[in-house]
């Protein structure tokens, strides 16, 4: 009887404290934010005012249009110096709220796309036309990390 009223409470107190441990690891100081696509470009010598003013038209009308119609938050061009011939100088990266909408609305953007930019023979020659000033050395899928606890 004795043993009966001390391993009841030791029980009790043993469950409450595993509850508690376990809600102590899901309270994280992070959370993840925004997706963004990181695209790794190593634009050919002499060639970057020419990519340059790709960019600023119909990159930018892309973009922009992905943009309105709520597929993308936002979009960034960086440049860089390359470290060897072989590395990238440019990146391009776009921003989505999360990786369920970007999969989510991945036929959405290519329609857009279609609009605004053209066919995809027209698209396809475009790609072929960028290959003389710039070569795509990669893309990453990237997600932000929020350092702070998740409201």
């Amino acid at each position: 009887m004795n043993k009966k009223r001390i391993l009841l409470p030791l029980l009790i107190l043993c469950t409450l404290l595993l509850g508690l441990s376990l809600y102590a690891q899901m309270a994280r100081p992070y959370h993840h934010g925004s997706v963004w696509t990181v695209t790794f470009a190593q634009v050919k010598p002499g060639m970057d005012v020419a990519y340059l003013n790709y960019l600023t038209t119909d990159w930018k009308k892309e973009q922009d249009a992905l943009k309105a119609a709520g597929i993308t938050l936002s979009y960034k061009v960086l440049t860089t110096e390359g470290h060897s011939s072989t590395d990238w100088n440019l990146m391009l990266l776009t921003e989505y709220k999360d990786l369920s909408t970007l999969e989510a609305n991945e036929k959405k953007a290519d329609a857009l796309g279609q609009k605004v930019v053209g066919t995809d023979e027209k698209q396809m020659q475009g790609y072929k036309d960028r290959l003389a000033i710039r070569e795509i050395m990669g893309t990453r899928l990237a997600r932000e990390v929020i350092l702070a606890p998740e409201m």
